[in-house]
């Protein structure tokens, strides 16, 4: 059977094409084949109908339509199977032509990153000519818009690149046709028209390139208001100039090598899981022995587990395993998609770590790059997966966003073209309430086959399936299962010296009462991990644990092993090297202070519902308007020591009570942009620093002119802004998508940052201000209040201010140094009486400013909190290392940019212990 979705719907057999009677049936074929092998609910079937005012009887008309189309189809196989909530068409890969048009373009792109160009030209071409005119044409259905546009991207998104790869071979005449067609049909489409113009060009026909560039800059500029993208100015310059194919015609750079990206993320998510092993001694000598199994719970769909071998004969995989054969199980399932669930400590975490490591171990030419995310921070209801997923890898993985190495959009492009396998830690940690639309939506995302991997804990995955009827229909869903005795005695004594008895009263507790309390607290690995780290020491006696008087139910000994945690791993030891390589000094902390210092930390993450724990947020663990006080209060005493040095103290008061008001305001009510992850680079950025010298010096003239300065200052103070601002050029993207993500290099990235633009801040408005205070000629406009205050210079400094404000601290910020601005700029100054007090001034008005900026900034900001912090007693005075520290002990893990707690009843644990510190 032949299924054709793209161009009109049809449906052939070896007897001939079968006709679907009516545009109800097509609809309730179409949106079945759109999820093809997956569940479809009859809600969406019923807005695949009927859309916005479906009729009472809806459900059954659907029901109608389905044993037509199972008549019309053939009796003698169940192609349309009812399944749960709704109803599954079960094909083969070969029966729908959209599959079999994505498999060849997968096939294409392995040829191109072969370098076989030609090969994958002529692979490309094939998989196009299942195309018979756009998808589903003619389909009059609003609710299958979404799927329909998805395909319809994937053909053109394919021409593009099967046009690119001919063009690098020279092959211009050959897609000059095909591209002009296309570009009538997509007049604002940039790529395709730049693919035009470069096989226009490199056909000799220059004239024709630059006159569709003409005609695409005026319809951007008649419809949209804007210009056309860099790339195509500069390829348009290029034409200009006669410099024919020397860059690629799309980008306006070298091509990029299809396999770069993939194979240096794998090569960094590598690096990154196996520190995180290492540090979490998950191989002395093994891991927990863990086993799973598919889960008995009503939440997996009715073809979910069918396997490539046993598809056609319609049977199960009954699937079970351990650590060792996940892969192998993973590969097994047709689908490419699972569900891992289990109990809190069962170890779905260290199950997806080192899932994602033997899959990196054993990839295969070609196959997708596994990528371990935590889920916790997507919001279902406000972005799509893939959206979240490419700027995740971006933020994980900052080198993905360089243009200059990887190409525009590279993470949006691993996704989209199924480049990586999203391992996702965590739905459970995604609030409660978006449960049943995270999987919905993640079952939407994946529905055209794209691999995934979930965990999630039991309980509460069964209880968003069941409730709302939501299920990922073509997923596998296994279940952790509890620790056996053997298992448990195995990994406990794994470790001890030959002839050491230790443990023996364990092992036999274990093996002679597997219903005690004892035996029910180590069925899981996180607590048989703990067990055996809080009795490492020689010197412990474990047997205690057996004493029924003590320990008289499991939550008892699950709380005991938890207290026990920090001491034991605060025990002195050779401190190990950085998974970067660079030397570590070596630290020792006080296991009860270090207990206080993370029950603070515990404590607050706790209250703001979240694991992660972020430097950049260390002012949320204050209420915000002790925080703005503090961030307000520095920049506002340098403002009033300016004022007092310019005009007396009324002026000194005016400035710091103005400046602070707006500082606490603006820090307390506004948005503080998050880090930038950066890198000083000086290669090929001459033009760009030229360009923003040139800004500067405009900027800096006008300031001056407004000041009724001279010539002569006006160029100086033009040369100053100009040297200030340009040297913003060299904070760019790392290159290398190899590095990873750390809290360290989060704040190295955000410190350099907010370095230069502190400074910067201070060498233009130090010398700005000093200038002008000693050499203004006193103009005045339109005064009030005894001529003390000039409103036209009051509206001038809060619009300058609110600007600066607004850069910094978004809207409020906006606002409150605006009007501070305003308030202060607004005062009738007499010129300065000497040199020396213009300079002291402008210095101190440059100081002024640039710690504003700076403790706007998250490095400025969290420099300040840690200190005022550690002045408390909650933290210590070098958190970062500290932190660092209990990373290396195994108390943390580190998720990209982010700390969590190894594990939530950790920090849950901690948060208890701390909660009279934490009021303090």
């Amino acid at each position: 059977m032949d299924f054709r979705v793209l161009g009109t719907l049809e449906v052939w057999t070896d007897a001939g094409r079968v006709m679907v009677p009516s545009p109800r049936h097509q609809r309730v074929l179409a949106a079945l084949l759109l999820a093809a092998n997956s569940v479809v609910p009859v809600a969406r079937l019923v807005d695949a109908v009927w859309h916005d005012e479906p009729p009472v009887t809806a459900t059954k008309q659907i029901q109608n339509c389905v044993s037509v189309l199972r008549e019309r189809l053939g009796r003698e196989r169940d192609v349309i199977i009812t399944d749960g909530p709704g109803y599954q068409l079960s094909i083969g890969d070969d029966e729908l032509d959209a599959i079999r048009f994505q498999r060849g373009m997968v096939v294409a792109h392995q040829f191109a990153a072969e370098g076989s160009r030609r090969r994958a030209v002529a692979t490309a071409r094939d998989a196009l000519r299942l195309w018979r005119g756009p998808a589903l044409d003619g389909l009059d259905a609003i609710a299958l818009a979404g799927p329909i546009t998805k395909l319809n991207e994937q053909r053109y998104n394919a021409i593009e690149t099967c046009a690119e790869w001919q063009l690098q071979l020279g092959d211009h005449q050959a897609v000059v046709e095909e591209l002009g067609e296309l570009v009538a049909f997509h007049p604002l489409r940039e790529r395709m028209h730049g693919q035009l113009m470069a096989a226009l060009d490199g056909c000799g026909r220059p004239a024709d390139a630059l006159a569709v560039f003409g005609a695409l800059r005026a319809r951007l500029a008649g419809e949209l208001g804007v210009e056309p993208g860099p790339g195509l100015r500069a390829q348009q310059a290029r034409i200009l100039a006669g410099t024919r194919g020397k860059s690629s015609p799309a980008t306006g750079s070298p091509p990029v090598p299809a396999d770069r990206a993939p194979r240096q993320l794998a090569a960094a998510v590598a690096r990154q899981w196996t520190a995180e092993v290492e540090l979490r001694s998950l191989n002395r000598p093994e891991p927990v022995p863990l086993t799973w199994s598919s889960t008995g719970r009503p939440v997996t769909a009715g073809a979910a587990l069918s396997r490539h071998d046993v598809a056609s004969r319609g049977e199960r995989l009954v699937f079970s395993g351990d650590l060792r054969d996940v892969v192998a199980k993973f590969r097994q399932v047709r689908s490419r998609q699972l569900v891992v669930l289990g109990d809190p400590g069962a170890g779905k975490s260290v199950l997806a770590m080192l899932f994602t490591l033997g899959l990196l171990a054993d990839r295969r030419e070609g196959e997708p790059v596994p990528v371990l995310l935590p889920l916790a921070s997507w919001n279902p209801h406000r972005e799509h997966l893939r959206h979240w997923l490419a700027a995740k890898l971006v933020e994980d993985y900052p080198g993905l966003g360089n243009k200059a190495v990887y190409g525009a959009d590279a993470a949006t492009r691993l996704v989209s073209d199924r480049r990586i396998v999203p391992v996702l830690d965590g739905l459970d940690e995604i609030p409660p309430a978006l449960h049943a639309a995270a999987i919905d939506a993640l079952d939407r995302a994946v529905a055209d086959g794209s691999p995934l991997v979930v965990t999630c804990r039991a309980t509460e995955y069964e209880k968003a399936v069941t409730q709302s009827g939501s299920l990922l229909a073509r997923a596998a869903v296994v279940e952790i299962e509890p620790v056996g005795a053997e298992a448990a005695i195995e990994f406990l004594t794994a470790r001890t010296r030959a002839g050491e008895t230790r443990w023996r009263p364990v092992e036999q507790r274990l093996r002679r009462q597997p219903d005690s309390p004892l035996a029910q607290a180590l069925r899981t690995p996180l607590m048989v991990d703990l067990a055996r780290a809080a009795y490492a020491d020689p010197k412990t006696d474990p047997g205690e644990l057996c004493d029924t008087d003590r320990f008289g139910g499991p939550e008892l000994i699950e709380d005991h092993l938890l207290d026990a945690y920090l001491p034991a791993g605060y025990a002195h030891r050779p401190t190990p090297p950085a998974p970067d390589g660079r030397p570590v000094t070596p630290r020792t902390y006080d296991p009860r202070q270090a207990e206080r210092w993370l029950g603070f930390l515990a404590r607050r993450l706790q209250d703001q519902r979240t694991r992660d724990l972020a430097w950049w947020r260390l002012d949320r663990m204050m209420p915000r308007h002790v925080a703005g006080l503090y961030l307000g209060l520095p920049p506002a005493l340098l403002f009033a020591a300016t004022g007092w040095v310019a005009a007396g103290p009324i002026a000194g008061l005016v400035y710091g009570l103005s400046f602070g008001l707006a500082g606490w305001l603006a820090h307390t009510l506004g948005e503080r942009p998050g880090p930038l992850r950066v890198e000083l680079r000086f290669h090929r950025t001459t033009s760009r620093f030229l360009w923003r010298f040139l800004a500067g010096a405009v900027a800096g003239s006008l300031l001056a002119l407004g000041w009724s300065l001279s010539p002569p200052v006006i160029a100086l103070l033009a040369v100053l802004f100009g040297l200030a601002i340009a040297p913003h050029v060299w904070l760019d993207t790392p290159i290398d998508a190899g590095t990873v993500t750390s809290p360290a290099t989060v704040l190295r990235g955000d410190r350099t940052a907010a370095l230069a633009y502190t400074l910067s801040f201070v060498m233009c408005m130090g010398p700005f201000w000093g200038i002008a205070f000693a050499l203004t000629n006193e103009t005045r406009f339109v005064t009030i209040l005894g001529g003390d205050f000039d409103l036209v210079l009051a509206l001038a400094t809060g619009l300058a201010s609110g600007l600066l404000g607004r850069f910094m601290l978004g809207t409020a910020g906006g606002i409150a140094y605006g009007l501070a601005g305003a308030v202060v700029g607004g005062q009738v100054l007499p010129r300065a009486t000497s040199a020396t007090q213009a300079v002291i001034a402008g210095i101190l008005f440059g100081l002024a400013v640039g710690l504003a900026v700076c403790l706007a900034r998250a490095w400025g900001a969290f420099t300040m909190m840690r200190l005022w912090l550690a002045a408390r007693g909650h933290l210590p005075w070098h958190l970062m290392g500290f932190l660092a520290d209990a990373h290396r002990r195994g108390v943390l893990r580190q998720v990209g940019g982010v700390y969590q707690f190894r594990h939530e009843r950790l920090q849950a644990r901690l948060a208890g212990l701390a909660e009279p510190t934490a009021r303090s």
